[in-house]
């Protein structure tokens, strides 16, 4: 019994192949492919530069919290308002 990758069906591998990025960043890499173009790499990408933008996740929670006490109040107004009109309505008809 023979082990091994059958011939001629497997693309050509070149352990040099060069990335080049957008910002002008180039290194090599092993692909199937001989050149690589890319838009963003570990050289400009912001996560891997510190100039990642943060945020402020405590901010949007007391905003989301606002909003649903909002909606709350409006439920209970609109509840409340309905019951003084059905009375009015009970007390006309008498």
């Amino acid at each position: 019994m023979v082990s091994g990758m059958k011939k001629d069906i497997h693309p050509t591998f070149y352990d040099q192949a060069t990335v080049t990025c957008a910002c002008g960043a180039t290194f090599n890499v092993g692909s199937t492919i001989e050149k690589l173009t890319v838009e963003i790499c570990s050289s400009c990408h912001p996560f891997f530069t510190g100039k990642e933008k943060v945020m402020d996740t405590a901010g949007r929670v007391e905003k989301f919290k606002t909003r649903q006490q909002k909606a709350q109040t409006k439920v209970v107004a609109k509840k409340t308002t309905t019951k003084k009109e059905k009375e009015a309505v009970k007390e006309e008809a008498k």
